[in-house]
């Protein structure tokens, strides 16, 4: 797929379509890359002549787990239906859970983990790997049965089912999603200490 079908694909909502079949997971253009403590990964380091806005955003690897949209739309996928800030509307968002992404990535589940969720815009969430799993976040991919754009919330977005959630639902609906970053892109994976 050249670089103008990839842009006619995202733009018009179809990439799921397009990227499912005409590439097998792992062969289309990365839209997640997860860094840090994760397993072998399946990319090199940082090239930082190549890897532009993530040199800019002064992101630094020396390996990574990417995933194409094949890869991610390949995981087990859960769909939530969240009131949104943006419309204060219900939505049905579907996607991947984000440990299960983490998983993938090869991500050590049995110790406390702390994540940096990067957006596209240089957006930046702090996030334990507990938060993570007690509200049961997803990666989104479709909004309303439909591949998320970029240039809307996607392709990618990092969020919760904040109505489900009696401390989060509490907060007024423009805070309830300070901490899922739309356009995500880059999730960095770090050990923390248990605290205890």
């Amino acid at each position: 797929m050249d670089k103008r079908d990839f842009l006619t694909a995202l733009g018009g909502g179809a990439l799921a379509t397009a990227t499912s079949a005409a590439m097998p997971a792992g062969n289309g253009p990365a839209l997640l890359t997860v860094t840090g403590a994760i397993g072998r990964g399946n990319r090199g380091p940082l090239d930082k002549a190549l890897d532009q806005m993530m040199a800019k955003q002064q992101i630094s690897f020396d390996r990574a787990h990417v995933f194409d949209y094949a890869a991610l739309l390949a995981l087990p996928a859960v769909t939530i239906r969240p009131t949104i800030e943006y419309d204060a509307q219900v939505h049905a968002l579907r996607g991947p859970l984000l440990t299960d992404v983490l998983l993938a990535a090869g991500a050590a589940a049995q110790q406390p983990l702390r994540l940096t969720l990067r957006a596209i815009d240089g957006y930046t969430v702090q996030l334990a790997q507990a938060q993570a799993v007690r509200y049961r976040y997803i990666v989104a991919t479709h909004l309303d049965g439909r591949p998320m754009p970029l240039g809307g919330l996607g392709p990618l977005w990092a969020v919760l089912e904040a109505d489900r959630y009696p401390d989060v639902k509490a907060r007024p609906l423009t805070e309830r999603y300070a901490q899922c970053p739309w356009g995500l892109y880059h999730i960095d994976v770090q050990p923390t200490q248990a605290v205890g």
